[in-house]
């Protein structure tokens, strides 16, 4: 009996679904991402207006100041949908269980200076309440913005927050009990140093234009804080025997590294569209600047001593050079 083997090539009657073949061209294949993306959310036949918000429909490009001839202008750099956020999620995550693991068998939380663990506590504990109010205005923006483009990884970034939050607890019960995280709470609430930064976090929740709150969180709030206490506090507390808070933390600062290069996309994106959104952007990100500037203060005050004021007018310069990047006018 003879078999023979033959190779049939079918060729597929369309490469992607239409919404995408409009935007990309017909004939031509999508990537995952651009599938799980463009044109996905609903932007017809709204049987009625919120009752909670009849000025509006239910997605209405109107709940900004910021105006956009396309919403799906605005692109992910990390390309971000579903499956590939899950999968760079788990890298990191299995780092960072390596890092906690390590720390923990070497018993390097142990063999911290006194003095520098509490610090330790000091800083990062409260900051696990700083890190919710970043994943509540993720969340908000995500469900008040327009476009999948944008609010697709706003949900993203609001799971990040909740996750290092979480960090920041396993961290403080490696340095020291539960009683760490009540005092941790306290200074949040009652902490003279800490009421500048949850002023800022709780004035953000009523903002209601969710542009200008993804300037306040995720462009200034997060563009001055991360490279403060991850980078420059980091440094300054390695270079007193600190390396294993280094490594308890740095999820937070490969995090950042990652999400900066979205936040910067968004930002110049928004800024080129037109002259009025690159003047509202900067008045936003200057009048937050200022805010979190002394807000956090304070704060670098308690953790660097004398070299905190310097330290935050590099941080200040910094942020500046990357608002400048991203088109503002600061």
């Amino acid at each position: 009996m003879h078999i023979d083997l033959r190779t049939v090539s079918i060729k597929p009657l369309r490469q992607t679904f239409d919404n995408v073949a409009r935007r990309i061209g017909a004939g031509k294949p999508a990537s995952r991402y651009q599938e799980g993306t463009l044109d996905l959310q609903a932007s017809g036949n709204f049987h009625y207006r919120p009752l909670w918000d009849p000025e509006h429909e239910i997605f209405d490009a109107a709940r900004t100041a910021v105006k956009m001839a396309d919403w799906y202008a605005f692109k992910d750099p990390r390309q971000f949908y579903y499956g590939t956020y899950t999968l760079a999620r788990a890298r990191l995550q299995e780092t960072a269980e390596g890092d906690f693991d390590f720390v923990e068998q070497r018993g390097l939380a142990d063999a911290l200076p006194e003095a520098l663990r509490q610090k330790a506590l000091e800083l990062l504990l409260p900051l696990r309440h700083a890190e919710w109010g970043a994943n509540m205005n993720n969340a908000s923006i995500c469900a008040y913005g327009h476009g999948t483009a944008i609010t697709q990884p706003c949900i993203f970034q609001a799971m990040d927050r909740l996750g290092m939050a979480q960090y920041l607890t396993r961290a403080g019960l490696l340095l020291a009990d539960e009683s760490a995280l009540d005092a941790g709470k306290e200074a949040w609430l009652h902490g003279a140093a800490w009421q500048g930064l949850r002023r800022y976090v709780e004035d953000s929740f009523v903002v209601r234009d969710w542009f200008e709150l993804f300037v306040a969180q995720n462009f200034v709030l997060d563009g001055l804080l991360f490279p403060l206490v991850y980078q420059h506090i980091d440094r300054a507390w390695a270079a007193q025997g600190g390396t294993a808070l280094s490594m308890l933390t740095r999820f937070q600062g490969e995090w950042y590294a990652e999400s900066g290069k979205w936040v910067n996309a968004t930002i110049k994106t928004a800024c080129a569209e037109s002259p009025e959104n690159r003047a509202l952007l900067s008045q936003w990100s200057a009048r937050y600047r200022d805010l979190a500037l002394q807000a956090l203060a304070p704060l670098a005050r308690q953790a660097l001593g004398d070299i905190a004021e310097a330290t935050l007018a590099e941080v200040a310069g910094e942020f500046n050079s990357r608002a400048a990047q991203a088109g503002l006018a600061l």
